[in-house]
């Protein structure tokens, strides 16, 4: 029997959808976003740039009542995906059934952006616990990595394939983040900058700018970078004991920003919430992953790394 991806259900429902064709990706989909007009639900949908085409192609005039995003720019780092995209957009509606798209790993993800992927889909189900939310990730079974489709039986706690859904034997969301949860490597020729205090951070922050023009960042982003230092730096040195190291380094066309304490990271969504209304605090690593193209992160007892990829333009 062949069932409508994303079953309307009371509370919070997250499938995953498989498809190997166009043809796959517009059936399973184009049901569940007429569905939720039909029910005046609102929906949004957020997908790499040319599947976002070709729903909006498929759906006519109706493509004007959805809200259309591109997840390779909104979503570029997967770290925001959750505060701007996802929970942007339900929390507008919090008193209605709200649907959902949003496909944030395909084909061109790199082997570095997809442990915070990964993490990311995880995530979601605790971000969302408890709401009146369907979520529907689809993933390109054709081009993705079987270990990509594995992990999404973990993340997800019903799959649809070839037009059948299931519960998914395999889910595990906790397991996932903490597997993906891996030491972060850096080179040796990284600049390391030591700090003790907050009455240091100027002095580190204008190092930190001389370097990253050096290593080739552009003058539109310094500001970017010099925010992106504070935030890191002082989060460090208000949260934990024993100071903080900044390093710089160029990976490709990114700088990267690295900062590692010996603080221990032990709130999965620090970064990924929105702030309530009166919130004065903690919107530094929000900030961070608004700015960045991708944010790492790495926790334990010994310590953690927080590592912020900056454009070189």
């Amino acid at each position: 029997m062949t069932t409508s991806v994303g079953t309307h259900q009371p509370g919070f429902v997250h499938p995953a959808l498989f498809y190997r064709s166009q043809r796959e990706y517009l059936d399973g989909l184009v049901p569940f976003i007429t569905a939720g007009l039909e029910g005046q639900e609102p929906v949004a949908v957020a997908v790499p740039g040319p599947n976002l085409r070709l729903l909006s192609d498929a759906l006519g005039s109706a493509a004007a009542d959805i809200n259309l995003i591109d997840m390779t720019e909104a979503g570029r780092n997967p770290g925001r995906i959750i505060p701007v995209v996802l929970r942007a957009f339900a929390d507008r509606h919090p008193d209605r059934h709200v649907r959902i798209i949003g496909e944030p790993i395909w084909a061109g993800r790199t082997a570095t952006e997809y442990p915070a992927c990964v993490q990311h889909e995880a995530l979601i189900n605790s971000a969302f616990a408890g709401r009146h939310v369907t979520i529907v990730c689809p993933y390109d079974a054709e081009l993705l990595d079987p270990r990509v489709l594995s992990d999404a039986y973990a993340t997800h706690p019903t799959i649809q394939d070839e037009g059948r859904e299931k519960p998914s034997e395999y889910y595990a969301p906790g397991s996932v983040i903490a597997e993906y949860n891996q030491p972060l490597s850096t080179p040796a020729q990284a600049t390391a900058l030591p700090f003790t205090s907050t009455q240091e951070l100027p002095a580190g922050r204008r190092a930190a700018v001389h370097r990253a023009e050096e290593l080739g960042l552009s003058p539109d982003q310094i500001d970017v970078l010099r925010l992106v230092v504070t935030e890191l730096v002082t989060n460090s040195l208000v949260h934990t004991d024993g100071g903080c190291q900044l390093e710089l380094w160029r990976d490709g066309e990114h700088v990267v920003c690295s900062v590692r304490d010996q603080g221990q990271l032990t709130d999965p969504l620090a970064g990924r919430r929105p702030p309530g209304p009166s919130q004065l605090s903690g919107r530094g690593l929000l900030l961070v992953n608004q700015l960045s193209d991708l944010v790492r992160t790495h926790t334990s007892p010994a310590g953690t790394t927080i590592q912020a990829y900056l454009p070189l333009a």
